[in-house]
């Protein structure tokens, strides 16, 4: 038997392709230390503890004042510059006293914030004082300048090109049809060298031409194909205006999962209109205003795979400039600019649905039709909304009858009637026609 040569170079050619692969994927554990230590960077001032001054600013402070920006009150980055410690224990524990005290400093500042004196904090102590200047007077950290193309949107910070991953993948790939050829090859040498014949195959019927010849297998196949097509485009037909999946991207980023979902923000609040109205209406940006009058940014750290800090301030901005708010004078100019949602939700102009029915009188759950939007980084339309869907839901659904002196006689006399405790809204009339098409 002769010997095979290409055995090994095709093995030695596989192995250094996947050890050049792993070379170039090796940055990514390489910088994993640096980034835990940049917060233990950060020392504490002026006797205070920057952690326990981080608490009690976000708890106490974080309504009315920002570090780096104006905002209900002043910034509060550099203020040990301009005040003496005595006059800030002081300031913080009873602004009020020392503004009827006659005190320059408090009466200046009381004026230029519209005579709005600060809250007071007697149960803080100096020491919390001292700790919450100390974090206030923690400088701005620069932004990271990126240098290299990350890629794409929400490209990995591993140092490591999208780009030079794909090429190294390309060459290993490349290498492995390289290996197969040398094999078949060799393969072939094999056999000859042994005396074995490659014989071609042996001439046969096309397929085409034998499924043509018999008549019954085409007539079952003529029947399962008019079938199948049938099937799929009644399918089609029956998809037309289901909207469901749909995920419209909005000209103001709106996150439910940071507003329903972390910060627990009832539907209702936004929604109002949905407790007494057929429409659950699309909130005025007014409503909106009642938090970001004072929440200009995120808090730190907050960011998705997808979406960034930076990214979610500036939406905010968005948000100040269709309503005209101004940051440095935190007032309104009158300047303003509608906002042009997309519609996700959206019933056929035939079909009637009274969302105060539902969520007062019925008492459903938001999440019943629209799914989890507390989860939601972007809303999207959940359930298909069509009429099979609510009979279903119709037919499912007891009655709450507790408490409601609208249905107690009717009640009543259907219990009798079906000899049953619980009934459903179907029992009650919900599957009538003229209850949603009128």
């Amino acid at each position: 038997m002769k010997q095979v040569k290409y055995r090994n170079s095709a093995s030695k050619l596989l192995l250094l392709g996947t050890v050049f692969l792993f070379s170039l994927l090796n940055p990514v554990f390489a910088q994993e230390e640096a980034v835990s230590t940049e917060a233990a960077a950060v020392e504490t001032a002026a006797g205070g503890d920057v952690a326990k001054g981080e608490a009690l600013f976000k708890s106490l402070c974080a309504a009315c004042h920002k570090r780096y920006k104006k905002m209900t009150g002043p910034a509060l980055f550099g203020v040990t510059e301009k005040h003496d410690r005595e006059w800030l224990y002081s300031w913080v524990k009873n602004s009020a006293a020392m503004i009827a005290s006659g005190d320059a400093a408090a009466v200046a500042i009381w004026e230029e914030y519209n005579k709005t004196p600060m809250n007071a904090f007697p149960q803080l102590t100096n020491v919390d004082i001292d700790n919450i200047l100390a974090y206030v007077m923690v400088p701005k950290a620069e932004p990271k300048v990126v240098t290299e193309d990350v890629g794409s949107k929400g490209g990995s910070d591993s140092g490591v090109s999208s780009n030079l991953v794909l090429a190294a993948l390309a060459l290993v790939f490349l290498m492995l049809v390289v290996v197969l050829f040398l094999v078949n090859k060799t393969l072939r040498s094999f056999a000859e060298a042994n005396g074995v014949e490659l014989s071609e195959a042996e001439a046969r019927t096309p397929i085409w031409k034998a499924f043509v010849q018999n008549q019954f297998l085409v007539l079952v196949s003529a029947i399962f194909v008019l079938l199948a097509s049938g099937y799929f485009v009644y399918g089609y037909f029956m998809q037309v205006g289901v909207d469901q999946g749909y995920m419209p991207i909005q000209p103001i980023h709106y996150s439910h999962k940071i507003h329903a979902g972390d910060n627990k923000i009832e539907c209702k609040y936004c929604h109002s209109s949905a407790r007494v109205s057929k429409h659950s209406g699309i909130p005025s940006l007014n409503v909106c205003m009642n938090c970001h009058k004072s929440i200009s940014e995120v808090a730190e750290g907050t960011a998705t795979a997808d979406y960034s800090k930076e990214f979610y301030d500036g939406e905010i901005k968005k948000l100040y400039k269709a309503v005209g708010w101004d940051e440095n004078s935190q007032s309104y100019t009158g300047e303003t600019e509608p906002v042009k949602w997309v519609r996700i939700h959206n019933l056929p102009d035939f079909a009637y649905f009274n969302h105060s029915q539902h969520v007062s009188v019925a008492g459903i759950e938001c999440q019943k039709c629209h799914g989890p939007v507390e989860e939601m980084e972007i809303m999207y339309q959940h359930a298909p909304l069509t009429m099979g869907w609510c009979i279903n839901c119709h037919r499912e659904t007891n009655v709450k009858m507790e408490g409601n002196e609208y249905y107690d006689k009717i009640h009543k006399e259907l219990s009798k009637k079906y000899g049953v405790d619980k009934l459903t809204a179907a029992q009650m009339g919900g599957l009538e026609c003229g209850k949603c098409h009128y």
